[in-house]
This record gives structure tokens, C-alpha cells and sequence, in this order.
């Protein structure tokens, strides 16, 4: 390739960077996202930035990419803010990438995942700073006694839970997570039908048909769930009062390979 054809390529590429958290939920850690997403914009060689949550919170990384790919960029790079990462977080996050890819064809510009906050040789400073502006916040007061609180009992019928055991983990559960509960919160799960509530849970037991998650009060287990597995059992299990065959595992009592 010539000079100018480099030069060519190198000025039309654009990149774009999304930075991504756990969960929101009100609006300030909203407002913190977008004053992290003010100082990357102002790094070299950015054009543009965004986030996006691998929980619960709008919108999803998901949604974060779909946006960026209505758009002209040749490189998207996923900046993860969180504090730890487990080990396998890029090992989940990858396959759950190349999910998406092959569950749209159009063309994906390139994407790549950076390291997370603790490699970073600047991580000590950052830790000094905050600990040297703590010193000018004032104490926390201690309580004479704490006044009791009550409790309702929830009256939604229905429960989900999704499986956070390792090989679920592994199989990018904390998204399926993510978009079980921001569905919950569109569609008013908690007030509609008979009532969701919807749980992380410890292993369920059906480690090969990772991610799993149950309904109940059927105790219906689901396996390979995706986000469009999530959206019918939405519309149809929990709404519908009708399990979705397609991705449902009854107990047989012989072992079953995922489908």
C-alpha cells in the first residue's frame, strides 16, 4: 500500500470507545458514567464514546454496540471500569460477542476488549489520591441503637432464577442477567400477570446446558439461554403461562446434551 493510500485509510478510520460498568440504577452513577465518558472523549484518537452494563442498567453493552454500528467506525475498543474481574471475564465476554456477531450478519467493525483497571501502573497514584482527599471528609457518627424496619411479603406468584455457578458464568450468564431484569423493569414484570420476581441463584444443577435458569412456580429449567431465549419466556412463560418448548429441559432422568 502507498503513503497515500495509508494516509488515506488511517484519516477515515474512527474508533470508538464504550466504557463498561456492572449495573446502575439511579441516576448518579448514570451521571458518573457520562462524566467518565466527558474526560475519555478528550483522549487522542478517539471520536467517540458511550457506555454500556453487562447487568442490570440501560442500555445494555448489547444495545451500546448495536447503536455504534449504525455508525461509520472502524474500531470499537470495550474499556471495563470494574474492580475486581474474575478470571474468566474476557473468556465469556468474547464468546458472548461472537454470539452476537454470528446472530447478525452484517458486517461488525473491529472490536477489542482492554485490560482492566488493576494492570494499569497508574492504579497506585489513583489509590493515593483518594486516600490523601478522604482525610477531609468528615467521620461517620456512631448510632446509639438502630430503629427496627418491616418487611412485606411479596405477592408476585412467579420467580425466576439464573444460575451464577461456574460454568454459567463461564457461558456469559451475568448477561442474560442483565437483560432478564431490564426487561422486568420495561414490561412492569412485577406488576403484570400474576407477578415476576427474578433471583441470581447458586448452581442449579444442569451444568452442561449452561446458561440455565428456572421458572417457578413450574420449576421449569431453561438452558442455552440467550437474550432472545429471555424475551419469549417473557412473553410466553411468564406472561403467556406457556413454556417455551424450544429451549426448555424436563427431568428425564437421564442425562441430556444441550440442544
Amino acid at each position: 500500500m502507498h503513503n497515500t493510500e495509508v494516509e488515506t485509510a488511517q484519516s477515515q478510520a474512527r474508533r470508538a470507545i464504550v466504557l463498561v460498568a456492572r449495573s446502575a440504577f439511579a441516576a448518579a452513577p448514570y451521571r458518573q458514567m457520562q462524566q467518565l465518558c466527558d474526560l475519555a472523549a478528550a483522549l487522542p484518537g478517539v471520536d467517540h464514546t458511550s457506555f454500556g452494563f453487562t447487568e442490570q442498567g440501560t442500555p445494555s453493552l448489547r444495545e451500546a454496540l448495536a447503536a455504534l454500528r449504525q455508525q461509520d467506525f472502524s474500531d470499537i475498543l470495550i474499556l471495563p471500569l470494574m474492580l475486581p474481574i474474575e478470571p474468566s471475564f474476557n473468556a465469556w465476554l468474547t464468546k458472548s460477542l461472537r454470539r452476537w456477531q454470528a446472530e447478525d450478519a452484517a458486517p461488525w467493525p473491529t472490536v477489542r476488549i482492554a485490560h482492566g483497571l488493576a494492570e494499569s501502573p497508574l492504579l497506585a497514584a489513583l489509590m493515593a489520591d483518594l486516600v490523601t482527599g478522604a482525610d477531609a471528609t468528615p467521620p461517620i457518627p456512631p448510632l446509639d441503637r438502630l430503629a427496627p424496619e418491616g418487611s412485606l411479603v411479596p405477592a408476585q406468584k412467579r420467580r425466576v432464577l439464573v444460575c451464577q455457578g461456574g460454568p454459567c458464568n463461564a457461558a456469559g450468564a451475568d448477561l442474560i442477567w442483565g437483560h432478564l431484569r431490564n426487561q422486568q423493569d420495561r414490561q412492569k414484570l412485577r406488576v403484570t400477570g400474576d407477578g415476576t420476581m427474578s433471583a441470581k441463584s447458586t448452581c442449579l444443577g444442569p451444568c452442561n446446558l449452561a446458561p440455565v435458569l428456572q421458572v417457578f412456580p413450574e420449576g421449569t429449567y431453561y438452558g442455552g439461554v440467550t437474550e432472545a431465549a429471555v424475551d419469549r419466556i417473557v412473553t410466553e412463560h411468564l406472561l403467556g403461562g406457556a413454556v417455551v418448548d424450544d429451549f426448555a429441559y424436563h427431568p428425564t432422568g437421564r442425562k441430556q446434551l444441550l440442544r
